[in-house]
């Protein structure tokens, strides 16, 4: 049974500028295995606007409720390059509430929008 749907947009060049003007912004929204690769390199901005924008879809996903820590929520990448989500914590507490058992997520980025798409499933 589907709880929730979320659907998220990210500005690319915005969310940089975004990233640039405010110090610390990266650190309150990501978690250290989302901001950098397995070969130690910063991710790119494209893939970081992505994850931010699964954040805001699985927000939606949940009704959209107060009180949800960032970092709460990580996006991960399997070795097959497909992504995933990991909650902990307020995100966790939330989704046992609303009996969501699983999620599905999609990233995509192009043309200078990233998107995500996040399906709270129970």
């Amino acid at each position: 049974m589907i709880i929730g749907v979320g659907i998220d947009v990210a500005e690319i060049d915005r969310f940089a500028a975004s990233l640039a003007r405010t110090p610390g912004m990266a650190d309150r929204i990501f978690v250290d295995r989302e901001l950098w690769l397995p070969s130690g390199e910063r991710r790119g901005t494209a893939s970081l606007a992505a994850r931010f924008a699964a954040k805001e879809a699985l927000a939606k996903a949940l009704g959209a409720p107060g009180g949800l820590r960032w970092t709460d929520a990580e996006v991960c990448t399997a070795d097959s390059g497909r992504p995933y989500l990991r909650v902990r914590g307020t995100v966790a507490r939330c989704a046992a509430e609303l009996g969501v058992r699983g999620w599905h997520v999609s990233l995509s980025h192009d043309a200078g929008v990233a998107s995500a798409v996040v399906v709270a499933e129970g």
